[in-house]
This record gives structure tokens, C-alpha cells and sequence, in this order.
């Protein structure tokens, strides 16, 4: 079983992100789906590229675009579609069902044995989700929910790859390799398609800040380095703790009161994420080649 203290800095990743719907919707102007994401990706890739002052092999280009391509351009992109089309309740319950994605992923990918456990912690969690965030004047848009879920495969699809795409570099320089891969896909995107950049303004400069720094840099740092150390299913599984931390910083920071189903949910979350890292090793082993940073 992976160590403690391995498990909580994987945690710290879902719970940070967390926040990224309250700084997208709050912060941010709506119609920038892409340069949203753009300005998060690449400003965050550049700043790590210069801290770790290495680029990759050309022939590893290819396969870090592709990564770079599902875990940012195609992930974030639907993410902040979703994040506007869909209550945020809505949108978190729909993306929950990536540990599920993520463990069928595995199984074919890594041939990672799909253990029992893992399977019941995906779907307990995903109900928890579901009655922590949802409510009656939860509405749905079918376009929001084809966004949700594309994002949801997308990241699944590059967490299950990072781990079978084994790169000897520390997971700091392989986050600064997707990073600045993803923002450059999306720039000439949102260019061409939402005819610019979203304006900066003080507001949503803070909430660029924080989603490229702590909601990215960092994060994904941690995110990487967790894949290769205790595995997709553990790391995605604590995934469920991004809408659980929302909604408890609704509670405490703005005084919202949690019903009898959010706590239910609340009880469930963790519950789930106690029987997904409680459970036997994979058998995968893990990545041998992560060096410190």
C-alpha cells in the first residue's frame, strides 16, 4: 500500500481545484471557454519550464503534445463550457464518474487489475458527489452535459496515459511539458474562435492567478508525481474531494448551511475514499523513474 503521507500531497491536488469553478464563474467573463484556459496553461508552463531549464527529447514531442492535448487544451476547454452551461452541481456530479473512466482505462492500458474495491469506492463516491452538490433547481443543458463528460474521458485518458508513457524526468519538468504543450494548442484556438483573449481586468487577473499557480503549477505537480507513485485509480479516485471541497468552503467562507443529504454526501465522500486507499496494492508496480525535483 502506498504511504500516507504520498496519499494526502496526491489529495492536496482535488481539493485546491476545488475552487476553480467559484474563481471561473466569479472572476472570470463568460465566451472565453479557451483563452480562460490558454492564459491558465501556458503563463504556468513557462514559468516551470524556467525553473527546471530543460526541454524534452524531439522524440518525445509528439507524445507530450498528445498529453498535454487531453489533460489541458481538450479537459480544461469542456471543463469551463460545462462550468457555465451546467449549475455547478450539475457539473461536478457529471465529472465525478472519471475514477470509473479511469479504471476501465487502466485495465486495457496498463493491464492494471480492475479490483472490486476500487469499482464500489467510484460509484459510492459519484452518489456522494451527486447528494452533496445537486438541487431542485438543478437544470440541464445537453450541450453542458456532453462537455462534462468529454472533459471527464479526456482526463481520464491523459492520467492513464502519463502513467503508461513512462518519461525519466521528475514530475516538476514533466507538469512544465504539458503545461506549456496544452497552452499551445489552446492559443491559436481561442484566437480563431472566440476572436481573442478574455480582457484582463484586477478581477479576473486574481482569478488567472490563481488558477494558473496554485490551481495549476503547483497542482498538477503534485497530480503527475501522484499518478506515478500510488497509481491512476487511487490518485483519481480522491478526485471526489474537488466538489466536497467547494461545497464545505461554501459553508464555512460564505455561510451557506449544508441540508441532511448534503452531510449524507459529505459522510459518503469520505467513506469512499477510504475504501478506495484502504484497498490491496495494484499490481501494477510504480513508476521507477521519478526522481526528485
Amino acid at each position: 500500500m502506498p504511504r500516507l503521507s504520498d496519499i494526502a500531497l496526491t489529495a492536496l491536488a482535488p481539493a485546491i481545484w476545488g475552487c476553480s469553478y467559484l474563481a471561473i464563474t466569479l472572476s472570470l467573463p463568460p465566451g472565453h471557454a479557451l483563452g480562460i484556459a490558454a492564459l491558465r496553461a501556458l503563463p504556468a508552463g513557462l514559468l516551470l519550464l524556467m525553473l527546471v531549464r530543460r526541454l524534452p527529447r524531439v522524440d518525445w514531442v509528439v507524445k507530450l503534445f498528445v498529453l498535454g492535448g487531453l489533460n489541458f487544451t481538450i479537459f480544461w476547454s469542456l471543463l469551463n463550457i460545462a462550468a457555465y452551461r451546467l449549475p455547478g452541481g450539475v457539473a461536478a456530479t457529471v465529472g465525478a464518474i472519471q475514477p470509473l473512466l479511469v479504471i476501465g482505462l487502466a485495465h486495457f492500458a496498463l493491464a492494471s487489475t480492475i479490483q472490486l474495491r476500487h469499482v464500489l469506492a467510484g460509484l459510492a463516491g459519484l452518489a456522494g458527489v451527486a447528494l452533496l452538490v445537486m438541487t431542485g433547481e438543478a437544470r440541464l443543458d445537453a450541450f453542458g452535459l456532453m462537455a462534462g463528460l468529454g472533459g471527464a474521458a479526456a482526463m481520464a485518458a491523459g492520467s492513464v496515459l502519463t502513467r503508461r508513457w513512462h518519461f525519466p524526468v521528475s514530475p516538476l519538468t514533466l507538469t512544465a511539458w504539458q503545461l506549456t504543450a496544452g497552452g499551445l494548442l489552446l492559443l491559436p484556438l481561442a484566437l480563431l474562435t472566440e476572436g481573442g483573449l478574455p480582457p484582463i481586468t484586477p478581477t479576473s487577473l486574481t482569478g488567472l492567478a490563481w488558477l494558473a499557480i496554485p490551481g495549476a503549477a503547483m497542482t498538477y505537480w503534485v497530480w503527475f508525481r501522484g499518478l506515478a507513485v500510488i497509481g491512476p485509480a487511487r490518485a483519481t479516485l480522491l478526485g471526489f474531494l474537488s466538489p466536497m471541497t467547494a461545497v464545505c468552503l461554501g459553508w464555512i467562507v460564505l455561510g451557506q448551511t449544508l441540508s441532511a443529504l448534503q452531510i449524507a454526501g459529505v459522510l459518503i465522500v469520505f467513506a469512499s475514499l477510504w475504501l478506495s486507499q484502504a484497498s490491496a496494492p495494484q499490481s501494477a508496480k510504480p513508476a521507477s523513474l521519478v526522481t526528485k525535483s
